[in-house]
């Protein structure tokens, strides 16, 4: 039976543990990987051979040799090294290698549909439901993002609290905020930590605070192996590969609009009911443009033709009559 293949430092370790029994040609496939993961992550069997010097069907043995059922299974661990080790010039680097400029659009797009997809695949069903209930039972729910990932906390913290009472986005610039924040949290709240390569150490600080203090503990990361999960009983894992510098965060996206939606599902009068009074509340105060501007079709004040209304009446007062006949 193969072993797993995304665990984020998994193949360096493989490589090391059977380095010694390797021949001449696949050793200095090894050495070339390890010192060139990032070039050869976008390599084909063929081409990886003729870069170091070996045959097709080396580089094929060398990826079964490290347990893998083919390249295809080595080609993604190598992806996944490659996500979680390069920093952002290194990134910017490689992505100048593999898109066109013409070609950028349809690149990025389709990469982001791919992404959904996998998650679509790998999502566990369990743990979803898990998410729902654990969030429905508690006490007061925190959300935490940081650096990238705060859009994504902000975002589902602004939804959650349209269905749920006590919902806290923790949002802060230092690790002591942190804290401070969560001082209060306790075995009947949860906390939902959202982070992907590389990871955010005040994400993590974050969840082992909450983990300490008996607190449940939800994740929206991007493998099983992520460190996120450490602290986490239910993990929510979504697709985040790389596009340059930016990494893809519409999958991510999508699992907390699933999230949104389920919960609304649960809780449908007690939404309805809340959207109702905001309706009241955003019509009132005019908050959307719709309640500032006459729609299309608005009838306009009741005034005859040629007459002028008291209060363009009580204007034109003090003017000469020629003056008004010329405005009129």
């Amino acid at each position: 039976m193969e072993t797993s293949e995304n665990t984020t430092n998994e193949l360096i370790l493989r490589i090391e543990e059977r380095y010694a029994r390797m021949s001449k040609g696949q050793k200095r496939l090894a050495d070339y990987v390890r010192a060139n993961y990032d070039k050869a992550v976008f390599l084909t069997a063929a081409r990886l051979g003729e870069t170091v010097g070996v045959s097709e069907s080396t580089v094929v043995r060398f990826a079964i040799q490290l347990g893998y059922k083919g390249y295809p299974g080595f080609q993604k661990a190598l992806e996944e090294l490659v996500r979680t080790k390069l920093n952002s010039i290194q990134r910017m680097e490689v992505t100048y290698g593999r898109i066109s400029q013409s070609e950028i659009l349809e690149t990025v797009l389709n990469s982001d549909i791919d992404k959904i997809k996998q998650t679509l695949s790998v999502i566990d069903h369990k743990a979803f439901d898990l998410a729902i209930e654990t969030i429905l039972n508690a006490r007061k729910i925190y959300v935490i993002g940081i650096r990238s990932c705060a859009p994504l906390a902000s975002f589902f913290s602004f939804y959650l609290n349209l269905v749920c009472d006590n919902v806290t986005p923790v949002t802060t610039n230092s690790s002591s905020e942190i804290f401070e924040q969560l001082i209060r949290i306790g075995e009947e709240d949860v906390i939902i930590g959202i982070s992907f390569p590389r990871y955010s150490m005040r994400t993590l600080k974050a969840l082992e605070f909450a983990s300490n203090r008996k607190a449940k503990v939800i994740t929206l990361t991007d493998s099983v192996h992520s460190p996120m999960n450490l602290y986490s009983s239910c993990n929510l894992i979504a697709r985040s590969d790389m596009a340059s510098i930016v990494d893809s965060l519409v999958a991510p996206l999508s699992v907390i609009n699933s999230l949104i939606v389920a919960l609304c599902m649960k809780k449908q009068t007690e939404v309805v009911s809340t959207l109702e009074t905001l309706e009241e509340i955003w019509g009132e105060y005019q908050v959307y443009s719709g309640d500032e501007l006459n729609p299309v079709g608005t009838s306009l004040p009741d005034t005859a033709p040629g007459t002028h209304s008291d209060e363009e009446d009580e204007s034109r007062k003090g003017y000469p009559e020629e003056s008004v006949a010329e405005d009129e």
